[in-house]
């Protein structure tokens, strides 16, 4: 598991390829800017981020697909720690086009060809 500021896509596809699928788990602090990679459960970067000041609300979990860099699939909102029905998210998605224009901004920063 790792926090990244900047990460290249080569780095991102090495860490893919441990992976069932190749793709790579990612945990995004939305209010921190901070995005924690490579872990085989969302669950482990969320706790990583929540022991290191973090708050619950600004968590979110996506994946990665370095394959499908530069297209709309490359970020797939999808994980179980995103389920909070007390923010009107009830599905595993991020449903608030607001945080997931954050999120996107975010692995903009972060993901380097």
């Amino acid at each position: 598991m790792v926090l990244v500021d900047r990460i290249s896509l080569s780095e991102l596809s090495e860490m893919s390829a441990k992976m069932f699928d190749p793709l790579v788990k990612a945990v995004v602090d939305i209010r921190k800017m901070v995005i924690v990679l490579d872990a085989g459960l969302h669950s482990d970067e969320e706790l990583y981020l929540l022991n290191n000041g973090s708050s619950q609300e600004d968590l979110w979990g996506i994946n990665l697909w370095p394959d499908k860099y530069g297209t709309e699939e490359f970020v797939e909102f999808d994980s179980m720690i995103n389920i909070r029905p007390y923010q009107n998210n009830r599905g595993r998605g991020v449903q608030d086009a607001n945080i997931r224009s954050m999120i996107l901004e975010i692995v903009q920063k972060a993901v380097i060809r």
